[in-house]
């Protein structure tokens, strides 16, 4: 395979997790040709996840990662940062999870990929701001949210998982507002800043591997036993390459026509007394999947709060300032409606996040050439999906056996979608009506 002309990355609007997270070590740049044992392409939670579970497998081993632009600037620090243990499927149209065997497999997946982030948060000192072990709150603010807490909650209890049914004053003083009706509580989830937690990742890795930077891979061509990318001023030859890349394996030539390329967009307050808006720190997921996702997050005193709405169909996978600036005025009105005391704070940082999503919620894993392995499409659940990607393609390319990597890959290939311009219409059409029966949850 050679593949040229390799699609890069294009970001749209500086996300707040990134500019609030200090930077502690100097970005390199890949400037020569080189040689490795591993090859990673992209330092995001996928591969810099692979790069630690390589680390643990093959200590001996040279790894190298490349990067287009600068860690956590891309999808990496531009999610919501939620590490969700109990499993829910973007793509069905509520957070139900499905059949108790099924469920309980995701379940033990997710939490096998929150266990290995523990491990990194402990191993790296992260402190609670950056890693937090305390759950998240499914929020209902209509009578159809509260119905569709009920079958989540019911749903939980049927397959033995815990949670917390909370009513509206419960919601009041976690939240300081009354806009919502109830909520579930499920434990189990982790509070991340992602741009920190990559940060940190890669800083704790520095002396371990080599990370390459403003490193873009123009072209993967394979060359007898080895795969070489070329990047701009240099590149590297290495027998095996991870490629996580989430939406980008596409342009890496596989998957073509099989992934859905979808925009989410954000917006963060300005800092505020962390006496205002409820305790000191809260998440809160919509009880229906197409509403506002909201989180408040506090240190040294001062507090923000960051809301996440709405979702568009981008296949070319760029967005522009303009649609992330209408946006933004939309969540706007939707913060002041939760929080007319806070009317007067403004939004400081509004940006764009891309997810991969398929059909029918498989990744794109695997072996998908001699020596070359993708660790792509999280599904919605970057955070938790792409670690445990990462993991697993570095169990298969290192010839780990486990129970845990046999599962992953019986998991079939992402779906193949309808041409265009159907897929368009019909995505598009599901997306805009899921988002008008949110309403109020919006």
């Amino acid at each position: 395979m050679s593949q040229t002309s390799i699609r890069q990355p294009v970001e749209t609007g500086l996300s707040g997790w990134a500019a609030l997270a200090p930077r502690r070590f100097p970005v390199r740049t890949l400037e020569s040709r080189q040689s490795a044992d591993w090859l990673i392409i992209g330092a995001g939670f996928g591969g810099l996840s692979a790069a630690r579970r390589l680390r643990q497998l093959r200590p001996e081993d040279r790894i190298v990662v490349l990067d287009a632009q600068e860690i956590a600037i891309g999808a990496s620090g531009r999610n919501s940062g939620f590490m969700i243990d109990v499993p829910h499927n973007l793509t069905s149209g509520n957070y139900s999870v499905g059949g108790a065997e099924s469920s309980l497999l995701e379940i033990r997946q997710n939490r096998m990929a929150i266990d290995f982030a523990a491990g990194v948060a402990q191993e790296y000192g992260m402190p609670v701001t950056t890693f937090d072990p305390s759950g998240k709150i499914n929020a209902a603010a209509t009578e159809r949210g509260l119905k569709l807490n009920r079958a989540f909650a019911d749903s939980l209890r049927q397959i033995g998982e815990p949670s917390e049914t909370l009513d509206a004053a419960q919601m009041r003083e976690i939240t300081g507002t009354g806009y919502y009706l109830g909520g579930v509580h499920t434990p189990g989830a982790v509070l991340i800043q992602p741009a920190d937690y990559i940060r940190r990742l890669a800083e704790g890795l520095a002396g371990e591997i080599d990370l390459f930077e403003h490193s873009p891979v123009l072209s993967l061509t394979r060359k007898g036993p080895v795969w070489e990318a070329v990047s701009t001023r240099g590149g590297v030859q290495a027998p095996r390459v991870i490629l996580a890349v989430n939406g980008h394996i596409e342009s890496f030539g596989h998957f073509r026509h099989r992934l859905i390329h979808v925009y989410t967009y954000a917006s963060m307050t300005a800092a505020f007394p962390a006496d205002a808006a409820g305790a000191e720190r809260w998440a809160l997921l919509p009880a229906d999947p197409m509403g506002a996702t909201l989180r408040k997050i506090t240190q040294d005193g001062q507090s923000r709060i960051v809301v996440r709405t709405h979702f568009t169909y981008n296949p070319d996978i760029r967005v522009s300032g303009q649609q992330v600036a209408g946006i933004a005025a939309r969540q706007r009105r939707s913060f002041d409606e939760r929080f007319p005391a806070l009317k007067h704070i403004p939004m400081e940082f509004s940006w764009a996040g891309a997810l991969c999503l398929s059909t029918n919620h498989a990744p794109a894993f695997g072996e998908v050439e001699p020596g070359l392995y993708s660790a792509c499409c999280e599904n919605g659940l970057g955070t938790v999906k792409s670690t445990l990607a990462g993991m697993m393609a570095a169990e298969q390319a290192a010839g780990t056996d486990s129970e845990a990597l046999r599962q992953f890959r019986q998991q079939p290939p992402p779906s193949r979608l309808p041409p265009q311009p159907i897929a368009w219409l019909g995505i598009h059409s599901v997306i805009r009506w899921h988002q008008l029966r949110a309403g109020r949850e919006g």
